[in-house]
């Protein structure tokens, strides 16, 4: 399965696909909406019920059906009649109960991403902080904005662009473990300054910038972010920070002016 040009289609930001230096973007927004599924699920057959849902909702049109088929050529048109991109068929395959776009993993950025991510993971599950932190660093810099910024997603696209936002979240999270892990507390401290103050009821941001603080002997300035957390939750939430984050004060008070990372259990 391959083409014979390299084709990249990119997802993880605007709809976006590229050849040989060019770049398309598909003008017609259900064009748009359908490739943008399809690619979320390449190699998969996206049956034409899942397709109704994403267009109409639980209301889809008597000719629903004929509607979408009218999509897919247009779509397939629209490939064939590019340089440098594959024929409409080659790409979009009729695949009864569906279709499926049929195209390399490595050439979505999606799977890409899935595929850093987990790596990474894996290599910081085996004590391999460093390793970790730069195969995080790529899936993340693979991002240019939210996924399909430019498609106005019905309700099967936003459940897949909520699972990807949570899925970019938890790779940023462990690329922070990582960080903290090598002792990069220092280069940390701007961005989680920055997230704290963009996710202010997040808890664990303010307890990994406590950590990069009191990495670098700032545990004054550890432990007012502990006050000001507190503060924040019990005005909005009437709650008390967690206990993980209690715990973590609790070291950071009783700590003995080591640099070693200081956090509130295993991580």
């Amino acid at each position: 399965m391959g083409f014979s040009l390299m084709v990249e289609f990119k997802v993880l930001g605007s709809l976006e696909i590229s050849s040989g230096g060019r770049i398309w973007h598909l003008s017609a927004p259900r064009q748009r909406q359908i490739l943008g599924l399809l690619l979320l699920n390449a190699n998969q057959i996206v049956d034409t019920g899942t397709l109704m849902s994403e267009l109409w909702g639980e209301n889809p049109p008597k000719s629903a059906l004929t509607t979408i088929q009218t999509y897919i050529y247009q779509l397939r048109r629209f490939f064939d009649h590019e340089r440098g991109l594959p024929s409409g068929d080659e790409l979009i395959v009729t695949r009864p109960p569906g279709y499926l776009v049929r195209v390399p993993e490595e050439q979505v950025d999606v799977f890409a991403f899935r595929r850093l991510a987990g790596e990474g993971r894996a290599c910081l599950a085996a004590g391999r902080p460093e390793e970790a932190a730069r195969r995080l660093r790529l899936a993340l810099d693979l991002w240019a904005g939210h996924p399909l910024t430019d498609v106005a997603p019905g309700q099967v696209l936003e459940a897949y662009l909520a699972d990807l936002e949570e899925a970019r979240l938890r790779a940023l999270e462990l690329r922070i473990e990582a960080d903290l892990e090598i002792g990069r507390g220092r280069d940390l401290i701007g961005e989680l300054r920055f997230l704290v103050a963009t996710n202010p009821l997040n808890e664990w941001f303010h307890g990994r910038l406590m950590e990069a603080l009191c990495q670098v002997g700032r545990r004054n300035e550890a432990l007012g972010a502990y006050q000001e957390l507190h503060a924040v939750l019990d005005r909005e939430l009437g709650l008390e920070p967690s206990r993980e984050l209690r715990q973590l004060r609790y070291r950071m008070l009783h700590a003995q002016g080591s640099r070693r990372r200081v956090k509130a259990g295993a991580a």
